[in-house]
């Protein structure tokens, strides 16, 4: 006895995140609506060219199908060391270096670290920073901005910016999340 592989859960979270309704796939693919979710909830096994243009309308690769979940834990204190170019800061990446959709850094910054007088972009659409203990200076443009404990921003990574642990006695430490990574 053949055991069915379960598709379904991969191909409706294709369509999903394309935006794509049931008939728009089954309109594309060739084949009935009813196909469509049936095989979303694994309920029908498809013909080889039917899945290819199933595949093809969500915008996956058949092979995506079959690849075992990947995922990727860093353990604390276990992050990657890097130098992002700061000084007084210690920095840790806290995503593998195949992951190019986000990366995250773990920043602990010593009292007066700071990434320099000099502001500075990155080619990265989307920055977030998050304080988890101590307090950050944070200058976007003509803008100052002071986060402390708890406090989260986003902006563009494109705007010039820089940072600074102003205390003269307690560290910083923040989360940055940059997409897509740099």
């Amino acid at each position: 006895m053949t055991r069915q592989v379960p598709i379904g859960l991969r191909l409706r979270a294709a369509r999903l995140s394309k935006g794509l309704t049931l008939e728009a796939v089954a309109t594309t693919a060739g084949i009935t609506q009813g196909f469509v979710s049936k095989l979303e909830r694994d309920q029908v096994s498809p013909s080889v060219a039917t899945l290819v243009a199933i595949c093809d309308a969500v915008g996956l690769r058949v092979g995506e199908l079959f690849e075992p979940p990947t995922a990727q834990i860093v353990r604390a204190g276990q992050g990657s060391p890097i130098n992002f170019g700061g000084r007084g800061a210690a920095e840790y990446l806290m995503t593998p270096g195949t992951q190019s959709q986000v990366e995250v850094i773990q920043s602990v910054i010593e009292p007066g670290g700071t990434a320099g007088v000099d502001m500075y972009v990155l080619d990265i659409d989307v920055e977030f920073v998050f304080v988890m203990r101590g307090s950050l200076d944070l200058t976007i443009g003509e803008n100052a901005f002071v986060l402390g404990h708890g406090d989260a921003m986003t902006f563009r990574g494109r705007d010039p910016h820089t940072w600074r642990n102003t205390s003269d006695s307690e560290e910083c430490e923040v989360l940055w999340v940059l997409t897509p990574a740099p």
